[in-house]
């Protein structure tokens, strides 16, 4: 790959932009995949797999609110052994595939891990903080001992870059990431969706099947922003921003807080997967225009100013 002003190189993948596809976002298919990364995805990040086979919950799992959307889907996937054609078929894409994985232990985490990666994986990223699925999500990356035990087991076990997302639901994401760091995390991922509700006022019932979800969207920037800029000045690995980003705004505000990469999800709801090239050009140009060569001078910017 020709390096460009855009070149980023994040924990050992070598993206032709900054720009990810999120996970949670048209992540089940190659077919998918390869909607988005002609979109102008520098890297793609798939949908969380686990050990075995999961429906997910009942509809209503998806609520429109006024700054983003709730959801509660509840994980379901194939299981990674009917994923593994779906990522040994994404790896003729030509961007990196990173595998979102998740389990109710660290040693699932770790056999979810290891097919992934032996399927062709080019990283994996621990889905360690969704905040509607009891006993594995949040409740492994709220607690620092517990997360820094599935990282140390995942680590063990492949030879690839090891993403943790983290949750915005916690007392101190510092804390945390500096727990994921020091077991061998090579990026983190900051942040996953906030913990959130809606209610139908007529029938007074959660709207939910499973009454409480996950927030996406603009609502969340700046907490996602504020979560990377106090993570970029504890830890000293790589930070992919994710939370609200729409527009090359965004991308570039999250990378002066400390990331180096961005993800993006909800947004793609809503402007398809032209954002990618749209978001990348919007950021050539910002660079230009501040008389920058590369992207990678502008992650962190806000802290040295």
């Amino acid at each position: 790959m020709k390096n460009t002003p855009l070149t980023v190189n994040l924990a050992g993948l070598k993206l032709a932009n900054p720009t990810m596809l999120a996970s949670g976002i048209l992540g089940y298919s190659a077919e998918s995949l390869k909607s988005i990364v002609e979109g102008g995805a520098g890297a793609a990040v798939t949908k969380s797999v686990g050990v075995k086979p999961r429906n997910g919950y009942a509809n209503p799992t998806v609520v429109q609110a006024s700054c983003g959307l709730l959801n509660a889907i509840g994980l379901p996937n194939p299981g990674i052994d009917g994923f593994i054609q779906e990522i040994r078929e994404a790896k003729s894409l030509g961007v990196p595939i990173v595998v979102s994985v998740y389990g109710f232990s660290a040693e699932e985490y770790a056999i979810v891990a290891e097919k992934a990666v032996s399927a062709g994986a080019d990283a994996v990223e621990l889905n360690v903080s969704c905040p509607h699925v009891k006993e594995t999500g949040s409740e492994i990356g709220q607690n620092p001992r517990v997360l820094a035990e599935v990282v140390r087991k995942v680590k063990s076990v492949v030879d690839k870059p090891v993403i943790v997302k983290l949750s915005p639901n916690v007392t101190s994401m510092v804390e945390i990431a500096k727990a994921a760091a020091k077991a061998g995390a090579d990026a983190l991922t900051a942040v996953n969706t906030v913990r959130a509700m809606a209610i139908d006022v007529e029938t007074f019932m959660p709207i939910l099947s499973n009454k409480r979800g996950g927030l996406s969207g603009s609502a969340i920037k700046p907490i996602a922003v504020r979560c990377v800029y106090d993570v970029y000045e504890e830890v000293k690995v790589p930070i992919i921003g994710c939370g609200g980003i729409a527009n090359w705004r965004d991308a570039v505000e999250f990378m002066l807080a400390g990331a180096s990469a961005v993800q993006i999800g909800t947004a793609i709801a809503f402007k398809g997967p032209k954002i990618f090239r749209q978001n990348a050009h919007g950021i050539e140009a910002y660079l230009k225009r501040k008389g920058f060569e590369s992207v990678n001078e502008i992650v962190g910017l806000s802290h040295r100013c």
